[in-house]
């Protein structure tokens, strides 16, 4: 079974602009910029809300598979989300000392740029993009 992509036509830069709060907005080109200069890729939209860089196929024992970014953020109202599709649990060693932030099983979410270790941030994006542009990716982020 396939996954649809939904990479769209959408200005990147554009939907940051219209971010809401400020903080997030200006949270927003931080992580643009570091996502940018880390992957080499220029944003693009993927579906409604995410802003992504590069691009990883993925196929799970399952049979789904589809394509996503290999590096992504969306600015939600609460706190940034950085997308770690590789999983958090392969970075555990460098989230003990990037700052305040909270997680899921492959998000990372964080209320305050200001706080974090930005070279830490940067260092594990670079990390998961490596992985998940190394090849097919066969691990859900949960199995990461």
């Amino acid at each position: 079974m396939a996954a649809k992509t939904t990479w769209t036509d959408a200005d990147p830069v554009g939907f940051i602009e219209a971010v809401s709060p400020q903080k997030r907005r200006l949270d927003a080109v931080v992580l643009l910029e570091l996502m940018r200069r880390v992957t080499g890729a220029e944003p693009r939209m993927f579906g409604t809300a995410i802003v992504g860089f590069g691009e990883y196929h993925y196929k799970y024992a399952s049979g789904t598979e589809g394509d996503a970014p290999a590096a992504g953020f969306s600015p939600r109202k609460a706190a940034s989300v950085v997308y770690l599709n590789d999983g958090i649990s392969a970075h555990e060693n460098l989230l003990a000392r990037l700052g305040p932030h909270t997680n899921g099983v492959g998000c990372l979410y964080l209320k305050d740029l200001d706080a974090v270790d930005l070279e830490i941030l940067e260092e594990i994006v670079r990390r998961s993009y490596a992985t998940l542009t190394s090849g097919t990716y066969g691990n859900r982020a949960a199995e990461g």
